[in-house]
């Protein structure tokens, strides 16, 4: 596929999104790489453009600048943020009570403290990012290390062969104590999703560095 027709596509994914405005979306296309610029109303809204985005088949880098510019009079003071923010922690029943800091400045959220799972981090910044006033999340949560594991590299392996989306022969895993470096070849950005999730869903994991690339 040509950029012409790259940037068409784009176009026409993110026009077909309902809960995205893409009037204000700018798209250039160079060889594969999108450029995503303009502006939208809410941090959600970004986040779900370079999403879809991500998920067009030929789009080889996604370069954001996307600024979050809020509807006149739609701006929420910090505090209201923050405490909206830990109300919405603290009544999921997925996350450690009390683990998680909330710092909120000009509407940009830091999250900081420890989980035990990736999913509980990923939980996290899914729910803050869609609290009015929001214009950025900075997810600064960590992995709670676990000792526990025999054999990460082995329980990746067969996560990814039991997934169809994905040719397991492709993808490479290396571990190095609680790194997981994932190398090889894939066709999508979402099978890259994916391995990364594979990766990341096996306890023990602290860190997953994404060497794959797409052909």
């Amino acid at each position: 596929m040509n950029d012409l027709s790259l940037r068409k596509a784009i176009l026409e994914e993110l026009e077909f999104k309902p809960e995205i405005d893409a009037a204000s979306i700018g798209v250039a296309v160079d060889n594969g790489i999108v450029t995503l610029s303009g502006h939208v109303n809410s941090y959600a809204q970004k986040v779900s453009a370079v999403r879809a985005v991500k998920g067009i088949k030929g789009v080889r880098a996604v370069a954001e600048e996307i600024q979050v510019r809020l509807d006149k009079g739609a701006g929420t003071a910090d505090d209201t943020i923050a405490n909206r923010a830990l109300n919405i922690i603290s009544w999921s029943a997925d996350l450690p009570d009390g683990d998680i800091k909330v710092i909120v400045q000009n509407g940009w959220i830091t999250l900081e403290g420890e989980v035990d799972w990736q999913y509980q981090k990923e939980i996290v910044e899914r729910a803050v990012r869609k609290l009015s006033g929001v214009v950025g999340v900075d997810n600064r949560l960590t992995l709670v290390p676990r000792v526990d594991v025999v054999d990460i590299q082995h329980r990746i392996e067969e996560a990814l062969k039991r997934n169809a989306e994905v040719d397991a022969k492709e993808i490479h895993v290396k571990v190095d104590g609680d790194v997981v470096s994932l190398e090889g070849n894939v066709h999508l950005w979402r099978q890259r999703r994916i391995a990364e999730r594979a990766a990341w869903s096996v306890p023990g994991v602290r860190e997953v560095n994404d060497h794959l690339r797409l052909a």
